[in-house]
């Protein structure tokens, strides 16, 4: 497919207008960032990883009747998406006290929290997406009551989903981060679910071992990030179980 025009470059992606109205281009990096990108390197097979199972999990989100941006898989490092207005929030949904929570709270890491609880950031890596209230997010329209409950029916419905899918392999989903975004037909508007779900966005802890399969092993320089993505990509069947670390672009299709 032609690239048309650049619409934006984040830490782990770029956008393209898509080949219709309507839809984006979303090209996935092997940029890998931490601490608010105060932490940087270029992690061979990583887009390729994260563009393959983020598709995994949209589909399967779809097919639970959970509405997406995804429409299709276009290449290794490429998707085709609906655009949508973004809503400015990172939604996080925490199953366990992990990195930021146990900071703020000295609850040890691990520890499972009495229910989901469901936190909300304001984007804007100028600010280090600081942690606000839903009253914060009602005075300054960010989003409408309809729209946070709408978002927090989501968030739950998407931790129930890939808590199961991950259990079903082995994996406690510790947390995980979603963004969402607004679509108009006609005079309405629904929340769909956007940007990506992958190991950069959620954390993923072996049950047995505790071995950690996302971001923090490049965040805490615990191993190869690659190894650990192909695992949680083998164990989810979205590559070969014998499959080697993607490091060359003929490893997938």
């Amino acid at each position: 497919m032609a690239r048309r025009k650049k619409i934006y470059e984040g830490k782990a992606k770029i956008l393209y207008e898509g080949p219709e109205p309507g839809t984006i281009v979303q090209y996935f990096k092997d940029d890998a960032t931490a601490f608010n990108a105060q932490k940087k390197d270029v992690i061979e097979g990583k887009g390729v990883l994260n563009n393959r199972l983020s598709e995994y999990f949209m589909t399967g989100l779809a097919q639970i009747g959970v509405p997406t941006h995804f429409i299709k898989r276009i290449n290794m490092r490429e998707q085709l998406c609906r655009s949508c207005e973004i809503i400015p929030l990172e939604i996080i949904v925490r199953n366990y006290a992990a990195g930021s929570m146990s900071t703020r709270l000295g609850i040890e890491e691990g520890t499972q929290l009495p229910r989901p609880i469901v936190e909300y950031c304001y984007k804007d890596d100028a600010l280090g997406d600081p942690l606000v209230t839903e009253e914060y997010i009602a005075a300054f329209g960010w989003a409408s009551q309809q729209d946070m409950d709408d978002i927090l029916s989501l968030a739950l419905r998407v931790n129930d989903f890939l808590s199961g899918v991950m259990f079903a392999v082995g994996i406690k989903l510790v947390d995980f981060k979603i963004e969402v975004g607004r679509v108009y037909e006609g005079d309405f508007q629904r929340l769909i679910v956007a940007d990506e779900i992958s190991p950069d966005s959620c954390r993923l802890w072996d049950m047995e071992t505790g071995q950690k399969l996302d971001k923090d092993v490049f965040r805490r320089d615990l191993g190869n990030l690659a190894d650990a993505y192909t695992e949680v990509a083998r164990r989810l069947g979205v590559l070969p179980k014998n499959a080697s670390p993607i490091t060359k672009p003929t490893l997938i299709n």
